[in-house]
């Protein structure tokens, strides 16, 4: 009898493993759904970010005489690059139609240059409110490798900390990364 007590205590326990594995496996796979998730909507607005930058770039120099210098946003779509980079320098490449703008009083009567500067507004704040999602479930996630018993079921499946959405990587000596 106390064989039958004994392999149904072991068969309870294992039957609780199993399900707490199952708990943060799922927990762990949520998490990188939603980081997906968020790097496709980054993905996608960087992208419309991008043509809407190339758009008013040509706007702009068929509208203004004088020659302006983009420094080579058209090569920028063949560069090997981070999202993050390429988020920062789309970022400078707004801020120079910004000043252009301030300073060419015919861009700013444009309908159609106003237009696109309002979409490219928009993306940014999409890609602002995905970033923030994105880091968030990056946080998450990494709080469930580190902890225990579900650091043990990440250990399992392969599953690491991951950097936020700007590249920096909170466990390393580099200081460096804290550029702005």
């Amino acid at each position: 009898m106390e064989i039958v007590y004994s392999l149904l205590i072991l068969l309870i326990i294992a039957c609780l493993i199993i399900i707490c594995y199952v708990f943060y496996y799922n927990k762990l796979q949520d998490c990188k759904l939603k980081i997906d998730e968020a790097e496709s909507i980054i993905d996608e607005s960087l992208r419309e970010k991008y043509d809407l930058i190339v758009t008013i770039k040509n706007l702009i120099t068929s509208n203004i005489n004088d020659k302006i210098n983009f420094k080579d946003i058209d090569e920028l779509k063949e560069q090997n690059i981070s999202n993050f980079d390429l988020d920062r320098k789309l970022s400078e490449y707004k801020t120079l139609i910004l000043k252009i703008n301030d300073d060419y009083i015919e861009l700013d009567k444009n309908k159609e240059f106003k237009d696109y500067l309002n979409q490219i507004k928009r993306a940014d704040e999409k890609i602002s409110a995905a970033k923030k999602f994105y880091n968030n479930y990056i946080t998450i996630s990494n709080e469930l490798v580190r902890k225990i018993p579900s650091n043990i079921v990440a250990k399992i499946n392969n599953i690491e900390i991951k950097n936020f959405f700007d590249g920096k990587d909170m466990n390393d000596n580099d200081f460096n990364d804290f550029k702005l």
